[in-house]
């Protein structure tokens, strides 16, 4: 079936690139048909395009890698050599962007998006995840609209909400 796909498309099989993943299949079946391929051997859950599939969203450990890259991305991201409006930018135009693919897909656990804001007010204020300084204002007050004396944040849970929304 892939030789035909192949003869109609144009398009060729990485085989060495490709893995083989079954579900209610049994292992040698699964293995033989592998080598027949000359493909590898996969194991649900895996990792597709960033995304955790076949892992179970309402564990937090499935959410991890959202909070790793996030935590990653602010790494290099000193925040007193960024003015409060850089930060301001960095969260509006970065932070928030960084968890919008798996929202899209599934919905957040609260106790994940209180996690992602908990940095997120963090690095608002200066401090890291060692650093805590002090928040002036509450996370909820900076996620008001301009006229409501805001900052225009988006709130994670409402956002996630939205998105999962499209598909309904």
């Amino acid at each position: 079936m892939l030789n035909l796909f192949s003869d109609m498309s144009g398009l060729k099989v990485n085989f060495h690139k490709s893995l083989l993943t079954g579900i209610n299949i049994g292992e040698s079946w699964l293995t033989e048909a592998a080598s027949i391929l000359n493909c590898k051997v996969d194991k649900i859950p895996f990792l597709y395009l960033g995304l955790s599939i076949g892992g179970d969203p309402c564990r937090l450990i499935f959410w991890e890698l959202v909070v790793t890259n996030i935590k990653s991305r602010l790494t290099g991201w000193q925040s007193r050599f960024l003015s409060f409006g850089g930060r301001l930018v960095l969260l509006k135009s970065v932070l928030t962007s960084l968890p919008v693919y798996a929202f899209s897909f599934f919905k957040a656990l609260s106790g994940i998006i209180s996690l992602i804001e908990s940095i997120f007010t963090k690095k608002f204020w200066g401090g890291s995840e060692d650093n805590r300084k002090i928040s002036w204002i509450s996370w909820s007050s900076i996620c008001l609209k301009k006229k409501y004396e805001g900052l225009v944040v988006r709130q994670l849970k409402e956002f996630n909400l939205a998105l999962l929304e499209k598909w309904c």
